[in-house]
C-alpha cells in the first residue's frame, strides 16, 4: 500500500493530544487522538509508541515536544528513503525502460492505460500501490508530462486587447420564432482587465467589426494591438509566425488604426485575460438570466461590464478594472475613427463577354480589355471597386440586387448606342454622315416604339460602310421624294446604282402600250336586246 506523509505539525498534534495538554481532553484514546489530529488510529499509535521509546512519558509539559524529540521519532516510524521514495518505488526502477514504451505505444501497437499496465506488472511479479505507478509513470516515463508555463508581464497602458468567442446559450429570436444560439465576442484590456462583451448570432467577420465598434465605443479609445483568436473572419491561414488575414479585417484595421498579433493555434496560453474572462461571462452574466430578445441581453451586457465586472475587485491585479482603466489606461487609447465603417465585401468575380460582372447579384461593366479576366472586387453600401493586380480599374455606384450599372465608354464606339439604346447618339451619327441621311434615320425611328428600329438605323449606317456617305444620302433623298421608308429599298437603289436617277413620273395618256397593256375594247361589253314574238298558233 501507499504512505501519506504526516506533517510535522499533525506529529506535534498527535503527541500533545496523548500528553492531555488540550483542553477538555485530559486523558483521550488513540480513537479520539486520530478523529481530532485528522491521521490514521494505526498511524497515531505507531508515533505514540516511537514517543514512549523516546522517552516521552504522561505528564511531561509541552516543553517536552522538543524538535530533535520529533526528529527521532520521526526517523523511527518512517522506513528508509535515501532517494525520496520507498520500496514500491525503487521496485519501478527496474521497469522504467518497458513502463515508458508502453506508456508511449511502440510501431502499430497503441499506447497503454496505467490500468492495464498495472496488470501487466503484477503478472511480472512487481506488485505496487496503483498511485505510486502514476506518480512514477508521470515523473519518468512522460506519461501525461506538461510544459511549463511562462507568466508574461502585462503591456504598458491602453497598448494590448484580447479578443475571443464564447458560447453563451440560446435564445429566442422574435423576427423567427426559433431559439437561436448566442455567442459572446469579448475584448478585454490587458492591463487594467477591463471587459467588454457584444451578443451575436453569428461569429461573422460582419459579427466581429460590429463588436469592435462596440468597444471602441465604451472603451472611448482603440487599442494599439488586439490579439485574436484564429477565427476564420480573422485569420485565413494560421501560422505562428506569418499568419495570413482576412481582406476585411486588414481593410477594418487601417480604417481603426490599430494592429494584428495573432495567438498560435490551439495556444490559449496566448491571450489568458481572455479566457478567463470569457468563464466569467457565461457564470456570472449569462447563467440563469431571463431576456426577450438579443437587444435586450445587449444592453444588460453594457450595463454588467460597467458596473459589475469593471467595479468587482480583480483576483490578479486586486483593484477595480474600471478604475485602473480610468486612471492609467483611457488617456494612451487611440482616438475613435470619426466616421462611420461601411463593411464591404470582397471577393473575386470574372468578367464575362456581354462586358459585364455580377456583384451582390447586380451587373456592372468594365471595359472589353478585361473581358475573361478574374478581378478583385471592393463593394460598400456607396461604392463597388474593381481591382486588377492591386490597380483600380473600374469603378461603380451600388446597385441593389438585379439592378444594372453600365458605363457606354465601356462597349467598342460601334456597340455603345446600340446596347444602351441611346437613339439619339445614332440619329447624331447619321447626321454626320449627310442631311438625308439623318433625316432618313428620323423617319425610321417615327414609331411608338422607337428602340424596335434601332436595327434598321444600324443597317443604313452599314451602307455607309460599304458604299459611302454621299451615295447613301442621295439614296435618301431620292427615297424621300418618294416617301418611301424602307431600308431595303435604299440597299437596292445602291445595288443598281440608281441612287441619283430622277424619280419616275407618271406617263401622259396616248402613250405606246407595255408588254402587259390590254385593249380598251377587251372592257366593253354588248347590250342584249329582247324581241317579243306574239303567239298566232290557235289551240
Amino acid at each position: 500500500m501507499g504512505y501519506r506523509e504526516v506533517a510535522v505539525e499533525e506529529i506535534r498534534e498527535v503527541l500533545r493530544l496523548w500528553l492531555g495538554l488540550a483542553v477538555g481532553l485530559p486523558s483521550p484514546g488513540l480513537r479520539t487522538i486520530a478523529a481530532h489530529a485528522g491521521v490514521d488510529r494505526k498511524t497515531v499509535r505507531r508515533y505514540v509508541q516511537a514517543a514512549q521509546a523516546a522517552g516521552l512519558v504522561h505528564g511531561a509539559g509541552a516543553e517536552a515536544l522538543t524538535d530533535e524529540l520529533i526528529g527521532k521519532i520521526v526517523t523511527t516510524v518512517r522506513p528508509a528513503r535515501p532517494n525520496g521514495h520507498g520500496q514500491a518505488w525503487e521496485q519501478l526502477v527496474g521497469f522504467t525502460d518497458q513502463i515508458t514504451t508502453w506508456v508511449a505505444g511502440d510501431g502499430d501497437q497503441k499506447p497503454l492505460t496505467l490500468t492495464k499496465i498495472h496488470i501487466l506488472l503484477t503478472r511480472q511479479g512487481c506488485q505496487v500501490p496503483y498511485r505510486t505507478l502514476v506518480r512514477f509513470a508521470t515523473d519518468q516515463c512522460g506519461y501525461r508530462r506538461t510544459t511549463s508555463t511562462v507568466r508574461v508581464d502585462d503591456c504598458a497602458p491602453g497598448a494590448e486587447c484580447q479578443l475571443d468567442f464564447g458560447y453563451l446559450g440560446m435564445l429566442e429570436d422574435p423576427a423567427t420564432g426559433n431559439r437561436r444560439k448566442v455567442h459572446a465576442l469579448v475584448i478585454t484590456a490587458v492591463y487594467s482587465r477591463h471587459t467588454f462583451v457584444w451578443l451575436t448570432h453569428s461569429q461573422t467577420l460582419d459579427a466581429v467589426i460590429a463588436g469592435c465598434q462596440g468597444a471602441w465605443e465604451f472603451f472611448d479609445g482603440v487599442f494599439a494591438v488586439i490579439i485574436p483568436d484564429n477565427m476564420k473572419p480573422i485569420v485565413t491561414q494560421a501560422d505562428a509566425v506569418n499568419p495570413r488575414l482576412s481582406r476585411g479585417w486588414l481593410d477594418y484595421a487601417a480604417h481603426a488604426g490599430f494592429i494584428t498579433d495573432t495567438a498560435r493555434v490551439r495556444t490559449p496560453q496566448d491571450k489568458p485575460r481572455v479566457e478567463r474572462t470569457i468563464q466569467y461571462v457565461q457564470k456570472n452574466f449569462w447563467a440563469g438570466e431571463t431576456f426577450t430578445d438579443l437587444d435586450h441581453a445587449q444592453q444588460a451586457a453594457r450595463a454588467w461590464c460597467a458596473h459589475t465586472a469593471g467595479m468587482r475587485v480583480h483576483g490578479t491585479t486586486a483593484a477595480q478594472p474600471a478604475a485602473v482603466f480610468a486612471a492609467e489606461e483611457h488617456q494612451h487609447l487611440l482616438p475613435v475613427p470619426q466616421q462611420s465603417y461601411d463593411v464591404p465585401v470582397f471577393k473575386q468575380v470574372k468578367v464575362h463577354k456581354d462586358f459585364h460582372a455580377c456583384v451582390g447579384k447586380a451587373l456592372y461593366s468594365l471595359p472589353e480589355t478585361w473581358i475573361g479576366t478574374t478581378v478583385d472586387v471592393r463593394a460598400d453600401t456607396e461604392t463597388v471597386k474593381f481591382y486588377h493586380r492591386g490597380e483600380l480599374i473600374k469603378q461603380h455606384p451600388r446597385q441593389g440586387a438585379g439592378g444594372r450599372s453600365t458605363d457606354p465608354a465601356d462597349y467598342p464606339a460601334d456597340l455603345g448606342a446600340y446596347a444602351t439604346r441611346n437613339i439619339t447618339a445614332q440619329l447624331q451619327q447619321c447626321e454626320r454622315y449627310g442631311p438625308n441621311i439623318g433625316l432618313y434615320a428620323a423617319r425610321i425611328v417615327d414609331d411608338p416604339r422607337p428602340w424596335s428600329r434601332m436595327r434598321a438605323v444600324y443597317a443604313l449606317i452599314g451602307l455607309v460602310s460599304t458604299y459611302g456617305a454621299a451615295p447613301v444620302d442621295a439614296a435618301c433623298h431620292t427615297a424621300l421624294a418618294l416617301d418611301v421608308i424602307a431600308v431595303t429599298k435604299i440597299r437596292s437603289m445602291l445595288e443598281r446604282g440608281t441612287e441619283t436617277a430622277p424619280p419616275a413620273l407618271p406617263r401622259a395618256a396616248g402613250h405606246a402600250p407595255t408588254r402587259f397593256t390590254r385593249d380598251p375594247s377587251e372592257f366593253s361589253t354588248a347590250t342584249a336586246v329582247l324581241t317579243i314574238v306574239p303567239d298566232t298558233q290557235e289551240n
